[in-house]
């Protein structure tokens, strides 16, 4: 039996794919990708007029270190299902702080969007926008190798960058963004910028202004910045955030989203900071400090802490979001804080300029799924980076896909029903049901006799399962059972699932 993800991760993404060329009549690549990206309702669609013949060519054009993607299989095993691909979605149009966005899917600032050339194939391809990499008026000066990962197979679980900001001058990124809206009016332009005073940030966000960007977003939040007083040490520093956000809101008329900084214990502070003095939007979250020990990725032999992102990171910025899009403050739904930047009587005045702040969600954003999850939690766009930079711009046909497709199912017409609406089933620890159980099941017939359960379950659980070593099957002891889930987890089969909940016995 295949596992349709775990060889479809297989799959090199190769540049104008051998397997495709074998097909005259479909494109396998593109199937399997859309099955790495969560799509594989879709994906038979793209090889739906191949035939077995054209199909066996394809796996033995393919490139591969080991042996072939078994690609026959894989389009047996995820059928014709699915609308068609032509068939009428809904559309992903939203509003982000009054800007119309074709979809969600925004390039995030990094190095994913440092050149006219970059944005312009990234719109292309069907990305709605660009928070262009960050612009600042210091000199930029990189190390070398800049990049390391730790990685799940071929993949990327974490992705480690010591980047900094744009090494372009000031004045070329600018023009950059002028040309960029020039040429692609309907694409949002957000210039993301960084000072080191008050009068540089309002300098920067002026000209974004004057280069026609739809906003701007101040960037308070870069990890590892060579000169102190920049980035994360303005994020972590309210009162910075607060009066930072307002010099910028006093001269500017386009929408201002300032950038928070994970790297701190509560995110509400700052952000509540930037709210009271008037930010449209928030966008966050930039990436976790971190160190990473591979030598190969050691500049002259020393190491430091550096940015972490990817998919490990997901988990953590959406606990980030969760914080600041349930807070009552921020959404205008509550009173006003003791924070004595938040009461000066200059940023109180402004305290009903937002009734309600949006969000832009950063962090681990891979497939559709990911980036629903977001939005279910109160993000109006999400922004994507270190996907980009592993898999390409080409990504974004299966984010939209996906989600059209979901919604489709759904019955939605409108992207903004999604924004929040998992907020109200989140309570505390404190308010979750205890007194009900559920208990995992087991599928014999997927079962493959491998014991991870067994053995997870007697050392890392509750000696809840027997192994029988003669038939090879598990079974759950019920009397021992505490419904942790734990064998299910680590099934490689999926051969573990849920049973209805029932009321614990007393």
């Amino acid at each position: 039996m295949i596992h349709i993800q775990e060889e479809a991760a297989r799959c090199l993404f190769c540049v104008d794919a051998p397997c495709s060329q074998a097909c005259k009549q479909g494109d396998p690549a593109r199937a399997i990708r859309a099955i790495r990206f969560g799509n594989e309702a879709l994906a038979g669609q793209w090889v739906s007029k191949c035939t077995e013949e054209e199909l066996e060519a394809a796996e033995q054009r393919c490139i591969h270190y080991d042996r072939p993607i078994r690609i026959r299989e894989l389009m047996r095993a995820v059928g014709d299902g699915g609308l068609p691909v032509d068939a009428p979605m809904p559309s992903l149009a939203i509003d982000f702080c009054g800007i119309p966005c074709e979809n969600p899917f925004f390039l995030a600032s990094s190095a994913i969007c440092t050149n006219y050339e970059m944005v312009a194939r990234a719109f292309d391809m069907g990305w709605a926008g660009v928070f262009y990499k960050t612009i600042c008026k210091q000199e930029i000066r990189e190390v070398s190798p800049r990049f390391d990962a730790v990685k799940n197979g071929d993949s990327f679980a974490g992705f480690r960058n010591m980047e900094q900001l744009s090494e372009n001058p000031y004045e070329e990124d600018f023009d950059i963004l002028r040309r960029l809206k020039r040429d692609y009016p309907s694409k949002v332009v957000v210039a993301s910028i960084m000072g080191q005073y008050e009068e540089e940030w309002i300098e920067l966000a002026k000209m974004a202004e004057e280069a026609g960007c739809d906003a701007v977003e101040l960037n308070f939040s870069c990890p590892q910045m060579r000169l102190a007083g920049m980035g994360s040490d303005v994020g972590q520093n309210s009162e910075l955030v607060t009066f930072y956000t307002a010099y910028v809101k006093r001269n500017v008329k386009i929408p201002v989203i300032p950038k928070m900084t994970p790297n701190i214990t509560q995110i509400n502070t700052p952000a509540m900071g930037a709210f009271f003095a008037g930010a449209d939007a928030i966008s966050a979250i930039n990436t976790i400090k971190s160190i990473t020990m591979s030598q190969s990725a050691a500049v002259t032999d020393k190491l430091t802490v550096s940015g972490y992102s990817g998919r490990a990171v997901k988990p953590i910025a959406l606990r980030h979001i969760f914080e600041m899009t349930s807070n009552t403050i921020i959404n205008g739904q509550g009173d006003e804080p003791g924070d004595r930047a938040s009461q000066s009587p200059e940023f109180r005045s402004q305290r009903r300029a937002n009734t309600k702040v949006q969000f832009s969600g950063i962090g681990g954003i891979e497939t559709w799924r990911d980036a629903l999850e977001f939005i279910q939690l109160g993000c109006s766009n999400v922004q994507v980076c270190t996907a980009v930079m592993e898999y390409g711009y080409r990504i974004i046909d299966d984010l939209v896909a996906g989600l059209r497709h979901y919604m489709a199912e759904r019955g939605i017409d409108r992207l903004e029903t999604l924004v929040g609406e998992q907020l109200p089933n989140f309570v505390l620890p404190s308010d979750l049901d205890r007194d009900t159980i559920v208990y995992p099941r087991i599928d014999h017939d997927k079962c493959m006799g491998c014991g991870r359960c067994y053995t997870s379950c007697m050392d890392g659980g509750h000696q809840a399962i027997a192994f029988d070593l003669t038939t090879r099957q598990p079974r759950i002891i019920g009397t021992k059972c505490v419904g942790c889930h734990l064998c299910r987890l680590v099934c490689p089969a999926n051969a573990i699932g849920l049973t209805r909940r029932i009321r614990k016995k007393r």
